[in-house]
């Protein structure tokens, strides 16, 4: 699932209107459909904001918005599944 398609998920889950989570992000609400459709991607503190405004765990969202911007990067690499196996790796021996 992307972090957009999870936002509109637990937006209309909450009976809420892309308008009111535009204004609690201080975004018009143009803006804040491109980001739930997946034409724009949010900032940190967007995340961080929808987690609090939509009572849900601030990791969840991060972890949906953060692997969304890897794929991003990555998607039209030949070695991407390679690079992401190495780039874990190497995250496992930093974490350590």
């Amino acid at each position: 699932m992307h972090f957009g398609e999870r936002i509109k998920e637990l937006r209309e889950s909450q009976g809420l209107l892309q308008r009111q989570l535009a204004a609690n992000l201080e975004i018009d609400t143009p803006m804040f459909s491109k980001i739930e459709r997946g034409e724009r991607n949010a900032k940190r503190e967007q995340v961080i904001a929808l987690a609090k405004f939509l009572n849900v765990s601030e990791d969840e969202l991060l972890t949906i918005w953060l692997s969304d911007k890897i794929i991003d990067n990555v998607r039209d690499e030949t070695a991407a599944l390679a690079a992401l196996k190495h780039a874990e790796q190497e995250l496992k021996k930093k974490s350590k």
